[in-house]
């Protein structure tokens, strides 16, 4: 991503808070997995949102109207002998050089420099709770500016949460975000068309997920949005399996919930298909209705409607199909009133997509469900989960579990489906199945 945007947002950001303030948010920390070995670092959404800074150990400030310049960030010095080991890194010229930070300071002398940065501000601003650590800095910083009143020197009067203000601003996605979500949702897609191609009867789940991972790299994306559930049978019961780790039988349905991750952006997609590649008599039925169902969601997808719409109309279809099906039984309405469809339909119809899989923005504003926007991008993901321990409905439909689930895209006539890429309908997942098992 070119730095071009990373400044947009800097100033659309520094515009926010106003001059006389301040703004500060850490990188993420590398964790340890075991011993001497680190779990994969994968830098804070909304410091590399702001910063394109993909290095542990820092810290971005900014300070509108600064003469010296608004935008410091704090770093790791250059280090050949980390380099030789670990590998190219920014330094204090690298930070201002490649990354477009107007001053840069060591990371090691954050003690002396922040505080006086402090001094004569009104308010800060900052994603308190994140980081205990600094939290407790900043808080020791600004107790003892107050002790300086007698010197001219006041402290900011307000710490302020800085998520309320950035995270308005992820909600609604530029241009080249949405290339970037579009190369994840289209190698997405791939990868979930070849595990339907690639799934036979006595592999395991995770062989599986493995096809998905290796589509993933192929392309050139190299981390999951996500862990990747790969649910045979029963296990797509379970709404987050992740064991990924029974034999498929004949007569299971899969459910893959996977997504890779471009840039920082994830892309995020359920299918459910036969293992067998056709589909029995009583699988038909409730994938049908699932399908029925997110395409009623899909339909309430336009700018001006409420977040909570299709979620509504998920639930009518959902409901009045299962009385049909006789999996419930009563007035709909009624059904729909006592939340009698959440024994097999628990979840909401889906979530914001963005950096994060379930990303970040409210869903509702001033206790009202919030107004869809073009720009914003959201999953809807139907399903319906039928416990094999639940006895009191028919044994042909226990054990199943189905979800369908995509990427959208609202737009200023309605919505554009980002993962098209993967069929759903019942007769296209059946011919793809067919011909790779003919073949």
């Amino acid at each position: 991503m070119q730095q071009i945007e990373f400044k947009s947002r800097r100033k659309q950001l520094m515009e926010h808070i106003g001059e006389g303030c301040i703004a500060i948010i850490a990188s993420a920390s590398v964790r340890t997995r075991n011993r001497d070995v680190d779990y994969p670092f994968r830098q804070d959404s909304d410091f590399y949102y702001l910063t394109g800074f993909k290095e542990a150990d820092a810290l971005a400030v900014f300070i509108p109207g600064r003469k010296e310049g608004e935008y410091i960030l704090f770093c790791r010095e250059f280090d050949e002998q980390k380099a030789l080991w670990e590998g190219a890194h920014a330094g204090l010229e690298g930070a201002t050089r490649h990354f477009g930070a107007d001053d840069a300071f060591p990371i090691d002398d954050l003690d002396d420099i922040l505080p006086g940065m402090l001094e004569n501000k009104q308010r800060v601003y900052y994603p308190m709770g994140r980081n205990t650590e600094l939290d407790q800095k900043i808080l020791e910083w600004i107790n003892h500016l107050r002790t300086l009143s007698r010197q001219g020197i006041s402290a900011p009067g307000e710490l302020v949460s800085l998520e309320h203000i950035l995270h308005e601003m992820r909600l609604i996605k530029s241009r080249t975000e949405l290339d970037k979500m579009r190369k994840a949702a289209k190698v997405s897609a791939q990868a979930h068309v070849r595990a339907m191609q690639t799934c036979q009867p006595g592999m395991t789940e995770f062989q599986i997920e493995a096809e998905l991972v290796h589509e993933f790299m192929h392309h050139g994306l190299r981390h999951v949005a996500y862990p990747s559930i790969v649910a045979a049978g029963k296990n797509a019961c379970v709404l987050h399996y992740t064991e990924n780790n029974c034999k498929i039988s004949t007569s299971d349905l899969i459910l893959i919930d996977a997504g890779a991750e471009c840039d920082h952006y994830a892309a995020d997609i359920t299918r459910t298909f036969p293992a067998s590649g056709l589909f029995s008599p009583a699988q038909r039925e409730l994938y049908q209705l699932v399908l029925d169902a997110q395409y009623a969601a899909l339909e309430q997808v336009k700018p001006g409607n409420p977040w909570n719409l299709s979620h509504d109309a998920s639930v009518t279809v959902l409901t009045e199909g299962l009385v049909k099906l006789g999996l419930l039984g009563g007035n709909v309405d009624t059904l729909i009133e006592e939340e009698k469809y959440k024994q097999f339909y628990m979840h909401r119809i889906g979530h914001w997509l963005g950096m994060d899989v379930h990303d970040v923005g409210d869903y509702k504003v001033d206790d009202q469900w919030r107004l869809l926007e073009p720009g914003m991008v959201l999953t809807i993901e139907p399903g319906l989960y039928i416990s094999p321990n639940c006895t009191d409905v028919a044994k042909k439909w226990r054990g199943i579990g189905i979800r369908i689930e995509d990427d959208v895209l609202v737009t200023q006539q309605g919505y554009e489906v980002l993962t098209s890429g993967v069929p759903k309908e019942i007769n296209e997942i059946e011919a793809l199945m067919q011909a790779t098992h003919a073949a």
